[in-house]
């Protein structure tokens, strides 16, 4: 068993402000340690049109170049290093599971993947210069792994396919994307047809209308149906599934056979959270272990969120973020049935 924390960051101010904030909590800690080793990797291969990457950042995100700025003056990294570490295009991405269950009122999610790979930061945001406040856990530190915004749209998305990838930007940075800039679902729905995907991926949408969709979105496709289970499989772009698919399925099947009977939000983040119920995954030494289990209500600007199985929640009240309420936490503790910890150890 391996203790885990998730440290809670919250941040009111410029983009670029919110940059230099977190280069100064990076700089000598563990986490920035962690990951400088895994962007060697990525120095090696891959480079980057540093103009080009600048300019999707600025229709796409306009904000984030100068959180990027502000973590590159921090750091003391070179332009080009800096977008490529966290600009969200052409990063490395492992294998991952990742399950969801929605219905109109909440979504509530399994982010799977290996514990070093987990940042082990949950970022509350409000910009001042563009931009709607978000908050979610990160990812490489720009991105979002899932998240809910001020307009109450929550966003999740599950792995599929790195098969014939592309140019494009990696689901974290497109998490990150849709939370700051768009309001509803059919806002999100046009960004993901329009921005450039690197990976294929199923990206769950919900506003605060009630207005579901899952997006089936590859470098070369991306169609949109609904969904209240969703798992690692695409259901239209077939032909972007990955060769065994049976892992996936079963965990859909658990799901919608749960849902033949409405799920309270209370019922279905336990059968999430339960380690014997068949979604929540330990293969945490190839990368498919649940890291966190993470729920959120839209209508009542709330996100539940637990690290390792059968555990306790937290509440975290957004709206209450909002209006100016200092959030009383530093940091989300838990428990993994694993050997290793997070990328913040």
């Amino acid at each position: 068993m391996k203790n885990v924390t998730s440290d809670i960051i919250q941040f009111r101010g410029s983009h670029y402000e919110f940059g230099v904030y977190q280069g100064e909590l990076l700089k000598n800690s563990p986490l920035f340690y962690n990951r400088e080793r895994l962007y060697k990797h990525l120095d090696d291969r891959f480079s980057i049109d540093k103009i080009y990457v600048k300019q999707l950042l600025a229709r796409f995100g306009p904000g984030i170049e100068e959180e990027i700025e502000g973590l590159a003056y921090t750091l003391g990294y070179k332009e080009e290093q800096a977008l490529l570490h966290y600009g969200g295009y052409y990063a490395a991405h492992k294998k991952s599971g990742c399950s969801i269950t929605t219905n109109p009122s909440y979504m509530i999610r399994n982010y799977d993947n290996d514990p070093e790979s987990y940042d082990g930061r949950f970022v509350l945001y409000e910009p001042t210069d563009g931009g709607y406040a978000t908050l979610g856990p990160s990812m490489q530190i720009t991105g979002r792994m899932d998240g809910m915004n001020e307009k109450g749209l929550v966003v999740g998305y599950n792995f599929v396919n790195t098969k014939n990838r592309a140019d494009g930007f990696v689901c974290n940075m497109i998490g990150r994307l849709l939370l700051e800039r768009c309001a509803t679902v059919e806002e999100g729905v046009s960004l993901l047809k329009n921005i450039p995907h690197k990976h294929s991926f199923n990206y769950v949408l919900l506003d605060a209308e009630q207005t579901m969709a899952a997006v089936e979105a590859s470098p070369r496709n991306v169609a949109v149906r609904d969904a209240t289970a969703c798992t690692n499989h695409f259901k239209v772009l077939t032909e972007e599934n990955r060769y065994r698919t049976e892992d996936s399925l079963a965990r859909e099947h658990i799901i919608s056979n749960a849902q033949a009977t409405p799920l309270t939000f209370e019922n279905a983040f336990k059968l999430m959270n339960g380690i014997e119920n068949g979604v929540f995954a330990t293969k945490y030494g190839a990368w498919d272990g649940t890291l966190h289990t993470v729920g959120y209500v839209p209508t009542e600007g709330k996100c539940t969120i637990a690290l390792g199985g059968d555990a306790l929640p937290i509440v975290i009240d957004f709206k209450s973020w909002l209006s100016g309420t200092y959030l009383p936490l530093s940091k989300i503790k838990g428990k993994l049935h694993a050997t290793n910890g997070f990328a913040n150890e």
